[in-house]
């Protein structure tokens, strides 16, 4: 029995500006797993392009812990291409992800765990207490809204960075090859099996979140054009209303002017109506334009991300072939 392969856990942690707080993740890791001794575990590190040192501090960290892979890529391409280009290098039969700045508990993966073994196909970390900042937290909400309107999710379920998935919710992910890859939608698609756990969220020791008002707009957009076409259906909606209301106003209008000829056609409710019907399809056009433009893009195969390095150490992964 003592023989018998053990089911792997592969933990991906997307980097970036994480130097300082990287190491302590990966050390929480390893205690945590070392108390699970049901599982064997390896550990893939993202580096999306990070302006700091994060990728020697991985290069340090594979030359030092066991079965940890490192991937550095050529340019930032965001948190959920670093995500697939960790989920291609993994081989276990869960996946947990989470955050490199300590915020997300890696010492309560094992609640992850258990409700997989439950029974669910994935397993989101649910904090009843939040320690994001104040714009982190509307940008939360914001998308947990546009996820629950574009994407179908669930009301009740909550989603966050911190998740464990079933190996073949996985592969059904890795599928996906297009250059926009948005992992909330792939995993909605794959599978309605998906669970909570209440877990602690820590307070930020260091540095600020890397994500900017800009990158959540790229975010959201990504989620909502890539997966659905609701945007589309509701800019129809809109078109057809405002076209309603033209002609219903051109009647009144019309009539109007019978039953008092003095009524003076107002030149400044003209123009409002054409600034009004105008910027109307001007939106809608940018927004066909937007889907259009992405399936260009996907047509000349634009990568999800591109590799600059991959590093491993001499013991990686050998008892986990």
């Amino acid at each position: 029995m003592e023989n018998e392969k053990k089911p792997i856990v592969s933990f991906v942690i997307p980097c970036y500006r994480s130097a300082l707080t990287l190491p302590g993740v990966v050390a929480e890791i390893r205690s945590t797993m070392a108390e699970i001794s049901r599982y064997d575990y390896e550990i893939v590190l993202v580096n999306d392009a990070s302006p700091d040192d994060t990728m020697d501090v991985i290069r340090q960290i594979v030359k030092e812990v066991p079965n940890v892979t490192g991937i550095g890529l050529a340019k930032n391409f965001g948190q959920h291409a670093a995500l697939m280009a960790g989920f291609r290098e993994t081989r276990g039969d869960i996946v947990i992800c989470l955050d490199d700045d300590g915020q997300t508990p890696a010492n309560e993966a094992g609640k992850l765990l258990k409700q997989i073994e439950a029974g669910s196909d994935v397993v989101y970390a649910r904090y009843p207490s939040k320690k994001h900042s104040a714009f982190r937290n509307f940008g939360s909400k914001i998308n947990e809204r546009m996820t629950r309107i574009m994407l179908g999710k669930p009301k009740e379920l909550y989603l966050s960075s911190y998740f464990a998935a079933r190996r073949f919710v996985v592969q059904d992910m890795l599928h996906y090859e297009n250059c926009y890859p948005y992992v909330i939608g792939l995993v909605l698609r794959a599978t309605k099996n998906i669970s909570n756990v209440d877990v602690t969220h820590r307070e930020r020791e260091v540095g600020t979140s890397g994500y900017t008002m800009k990158k959540l707009l790229a975010l959201w957009f990504n989620g909502f054009t890539a997966f659905s076409i609701k945007p589309l259906r509701i800019a129809t909606v809109v078109g057809v209303l405002t076209a309603a209301a033209g002609f219903f106003y051109g009647i009144y209008t019309v009539i109007k002017k019978f039953v008092n000829p003095a009524v003076p056609v107002g030149f400044s409710s003209i123009m409002s109506a054409l600034v009004f019907i105008g910027g109307m399809i001007m939106l809608m056009l940018g927004l066909i334009g937007e889907y259009i433009g992405r399936m260009y893009i996907s047509m000349n195969r634009s990568p999800q991300y591109v590799v600059r390095e991959k590093v491993t150490g001499g013991e990686n992964k050998d008892h986990l072939q």
